[in-house]
C-alpha cells in the first residue's frame, strides 16, 4: 500500500464494516509502514487501471509463547465490483506468501461469525475451523 491509497483503501474498509477516514488511513499507515517486518498491507489494482485499488489485505505477525511463529490475516476486502474474478485469492496467496517470507508456519484466519460468505471463501480455499472464540473488551 502506498499513503495515495488511502482514499480508497478507507472506502473499502467501510465495505468491510469498519467506516474509517482517509486520514485515519493515512497515520494508520505510517505506524505499519515503520515496521515492515511486523506486517504488510498488500493491494490488488484494476488490470485496466492500474492505480485504482480494487482490494486490500492486512498481514502481521503475531507472537505468542504457546505456538510457533505465525501471522495473522487482519482484514481482506475486495470491492463489491471485482469480487469473483480472484482478486480474494490473489491477496490471500500474497499474505501466505508473506508469512513465509517472514518464517511462519501459518496464516491464522480470523472472521466474524456472521460472514458466511467469508467462511465459504476460506473453506475453498483450504482453510479449515480451527476454533470458535469470544473477544470481550
Amino acid at each position: 500500500m502506498a499513503v495515495e491509497d488511502a482514499t480508497t483503501v478507507a472506502a473499502l474498509a467501510g465495505q468491510l464494516g469498519y467506516p474509517t477516514t482517509p486520514e485515519q488511513i493515512r497515520v494508520r499507515h505510517a505506524v505499519l509502514a515503520a515496521a515492515p517486518d511486523r506486517g504488510s498491507v498488500l493491494v490488488a489494482v484494476d488490470a485496466g487501471s492500474p492505480a485504482d485499488v480494487i482490494g486490500w489485505a492486512h498481514v502481521e505477525l503475531r507472537d505468542t509463547l504457546v505456538a510457533p511463529a505465525t501471522a495473522q490475516l487482519m482484514a481482506l476486502v475486495v470491492a463489491d465490483g471485482a469480487r469473483d474474478r480472484g482478486v480474494g485469492r490473489d491477496l490471500l496467496r500474497a499474505a501466505e506468501s508473506w508469512a513465509r517470507d517472514h518464517g511462519c508456519e501459518a496464516l491464522i484466519v480470523a472472521t466474524r461469525v456472521t460472514r458466511t460468505e467469508a467462511h465459504r471463501f476460506y473453506r475453498r480455499e483450504g482453510y479449515d475451523l480451527d476454533k470458535t472464540s469470544h473477544i470481550f473488551l
